[in-house]
């Protein structure tokens, strides 16, 4: 048996591995039955739906045809900003007390994970990434502070003292 798509057949390795991951993981709670969920159903069915989904688009990826779809470089610059941006938004957010970094908030961590993240693109512009970062920055203000009175730092600790 050939493989004739090689992205759908890694895709849904990843999918398994995933899925048997968030089950896997979900067992050191209580599970409990669908009449009494424990805090362990959820990401324990969301496991077993994902290992199943999975299953699915490896198996359907295998088969025998004359033209097989294969799987192309990687894309490094964008993994890398991408990674690097989530990583700059967590500790922007909250800060590292061991590293004597502090807390610079929400507003300060959507911009700088805006901006790297952005990066990724070849054609990086700065006007369109800073509109987009402000809209993003008041939506999440609204959402998260205002609408779900969410308790974390907005601004910077050492501005709001």
């Amino acid at each position: 048996m050939k493989i004739k798509s090689q992205p759908d057949f890694y895709s849904g390795l990843m999918f398994m591995a995933a899925g048997i991951a968030f089950a896997w993981g979900a067992t050191n709670y209580n599970v409990g039955e669908a009449a009494r969920m424990g805090p362990g159903y959820f990401p324990f069915m969301l496991g077993i739906l994902m290992t199943l989904v999975g299953a699915v688009i490896t198996f359907t990826a295998l088969g025998s045809t004359a033209s097989e779809e294969r799987i192309g470089k990687w894309a490094w610059r964008p993994l890398f900003y991408v990674i690097a941006a989530n990583v700059v938004f967590g500790v922007l957010l909250a800060g590292v007390r061991d590293l004597e970094i502090p807390a610079f908030g929400i507003i300060v961590g959507i911009y700088a994970l805006t901006f790297v993240a952005s990066m990724a693109q070849a054609n990086w512009k700065f006007k369109p990434t800073f509109f987009l970062a402000t809209a993003l920055a008041i939506g999440s203000y609204l959402v998260f502070v205002l609408a779900l009175r969410l308790q974390f730092p907005v601004w910077p600790e050492f501005i709001t003292g």
